[in-house]
């Protein structure tokens, strides 16, 4: 009898966690990407400009509590042609990655002047 009612309890409590347990996946919000593409340098001399800029961006990053997933020239193209530079950071927010856009407009505005790239913001899953 005792058996019965602790297998009853248990598998009341394994379904209660279930349900707890989506329920609070589905509250949380997916984590956000910003991506920077940089498909040619145009200015060598000002991309040197660009790279020094660097440390200063991760620093930024951390305050926003952003994470850096990439921030590599050795890229493989499996299709098309590969971009020469690829940056991938990870934001638990689109506040944050907006945030962290605004406080890199200096670099930004470098980037853009120096190179051939874009930068966008993507939702994640």
């Amino acid at each position: 009898m005792k058996i019965r009612y602790a297998t009853a309890l248990a598998f009341a409590i394994g379904a209660f966690g279930a349900i707890a347990g989506q329920s609070l996946h589905a509250k949380s919000k997916p984590p956000v990407y910003v991506v920077i593409d940089i498909d040619e340098i145009t200015d060598a001399e000002g991309f040197k400009a660009l790279l020094k800029t660097g440390p200063a961006n991760i620093a930024s990053a951390k305050m926003a509590d952003g994470r850096y997933l990439a921030r590599t020239e050795n890229i493989t193209a499996i299709d098309g042609i590969a971009p020469k530079r690829f940056i991938l950071i990870a934001f638990d927010s689109m506040e944050k990655a907006k945030a962290f856009n605004v406080d890199i407009k200096e670099t930004t505005a470098i980037r853009v002047k120096t190179t051939k790239s874009r930068s966008f913001i993507a939702e994640g899953m």
